[in-house]
């Protein structure tokens, strides 16, 4: 899969923020081109056993889902992902314009650790997050999940700000 000789594999975490579609449209702007493959990395904190596949997957993660399969609701409900329009229409906009392919990958459990095992099982070239722009305390207190990623990732990570002031 990734490492593959001319293939690129980008990770974008996301979880279907204005800071993900920031880092989405940064990756899109800067880093993105023909030919390479982009992973979604979606990770779920608390699973809802009873609406959707995650006991099948807990331990591993969903296996690779198509975009195309992605953007169907049945489909990203069966894995408990509540994606929203907009990130899908910058998704199939992206991957049309830049040639490229995307792959979706849902996970369960703390996005800190759960992002750092799939990036060291999936040999990426990099990845891609947003930031949610947490003050000091408050990153402390809670914890900076890309703080964590670009701690202990074993690839090169781009942290992305997002341009509105939330909260």
């Amino acid at each position: 899969m990734a490492g593959a000789e001319g293939e690129r594999w980008v990770g974008l975490a996301t979880d279907f923020s204005e800071g993900s579609r920031a880092a989405l449209r940064w990756a899109a702007d800067n880093l993105l081109r023909a030919g390479d493959h982009l992973l979604l990395l979606h990770v779920i904190k608390e699973p809802d056993y009873e609406q959707s596949e995650a006991i099948l997957w807990e331990s591993t993660g969903s296996p690779l889902i198509p975009l195309s399969e992605f953007s169907d609701p049945i489909i990203a409900k069966k894995y408990g992902a509540k994606p929203d329009i907009e990130t899908l229409d910058l998704l199939n906009t992206t991957a049309t314009q830049k040639e490229i392919m995307v792959v979706v990958k849902v996970m369960w459990g703390d996005p800190r650790e759960k992002l750092c095992q799939v990036i060291h099982d999936t040999p990426l070239s990099c990845l891609v997050i947003g930031s949610r722009g947490l003050g000091k305390l408050k990153r402390v207190l809670l914890g900076s999940v890309s703080d964590y990623v670009v701690n202990n990732a074993t690839c090169p990570v781009t942290v992305v700000k997002s341009s509105s002031t939330e909260g």
